[in-house]
């Protein structure tokens, strides 16, 4: 009887299974998550950032003219379309988006045409006084547009380039080449050299190795360059607002300047809120279309310098 009751509880102890103890996370571990929730903290307010005035801007193209320069009040919050439709009926704005359109996107080829050449020439071609003449041209980065911009006014006025969208475009080309030079310039650096050498090999010139070999590698350079120069003048204004003066000619910006009702030139704050954000429309659809090459363009130009 004392053998049965003494080896209970030795059976019961022999059949408990040990608690399962977690163990604690690591060094290595902990500072993993403590990085992924910094990550994840600053790109929230970081997205905050760029995200609140973008709302702000849609909420104010919604509301009307009186709503937007009053404090705020119940009426916050009650949007319409009237001003979007305002803007539609104007036929300065589509004049404007053409006008806008052509100059956007004639600058945007020209400058990566002439920056993926100027930038192979660096990348490629040893010449006397190729490191001078590169630190020139990332100086001029340095130099805003604006001090130069009465020499350049005269410079074109004598060669007739002034009330003409092709005369913009060369000033707006002029402006960007050398940040799209740089990029480009990187961008090649960062292709090996064997790959022309093969090409020379096989019997093909400078043209066709630059066209057939080097194009497909450097296609995130040269969209950087083509995108960075078709936002640059597509959101441009004092420019356009120098060089131009016959209205026909107006970019988008410059006429959404010209939205004015009211007595003694009062300014529409509705009408322009609404142009604004149609405005953005082109460079939101293309940014996001390019993104990848844009990043990859910028990413190459950081790491070869």
């Amino acid at each position: 009887m004392a053998t049965v009751t003494s080896a209970a509880p030795v059976r019961a102890r022999a059949g408990r299974r040990p608690a399962v103890v977690s163990p604690s996370p690591s060094g290595p571990e902990r500072d993993t998550r403590v990085k992924r929730m910094l990550y994840v903290v600053g790109g929230t307010l970081a997205a905050l950032v760029f995200l609140v005035p973008l709302v702000v801007a849609f909420v104010r193209a919604g509301q009307p003219g009186d709503v937007i320069v009053a404090a705020p009040d119940g009426r916050f919050f009650e949007l319409s379309w009237v001003n979007f439709q305002a803007v539609i009926d104007q036929p300065e704005v589509w004049r404007g988006i053409l006008n806008s359109a052509i100059v956007s996107v004639s600058t945007a080829v020209l400058t990566a045409v002439l920056a993926t050449l100027a930038g192979y020439g660096f990348a490629r071609f040893p010449f006397r006084g190729r490191t001078v003449l590169f630190g020139l041209v990332l100086v001029t980065l340095m130099i805003p547009f604006q001090a130069i911009l009465t020499p350049l006014y005269l410079q074109m006025n004598v060669m007739g380039l002034t009330d003409s969208l092709f005369g913009l475009v060369l000033f707006y080309t002029t402006v960007n080449l050398p940040f799209g030079i740089f990029v480009m310039r990187n961008t090649f650096a960062a292709v090996p050299a064997e790959l022309e050498d093969s090409a020379h090999v096989d019997g093909a010139g400078t043209l066709r190795i630059l066209v057939s070999v080097l194009r497909p590698l450097v296609v995130p350079g040269t969209a950087t360059a083509a995108l960075y120069a078709f936002l640059a003048s597509w959101t441009e204004f004092l420019g356009a607002l120098t060089f131009l003066t016959d209205s026909s000619l107006y970019t988008l910006p410059v006429s959404l300047v010209n939205l004015q009702q009211g007595a003694y030139g009062q300014v529409n704050f509705g009408l322009l809120a609404a142009g604004s954000v149609i405005a953005m429309i082109p460079c939101v659809i293309l940014y996001v279309a390019l993104q990848r090459y844009y990043v990859a363009g910028l990413a190459s130009g950081s790491v070869k310098g």
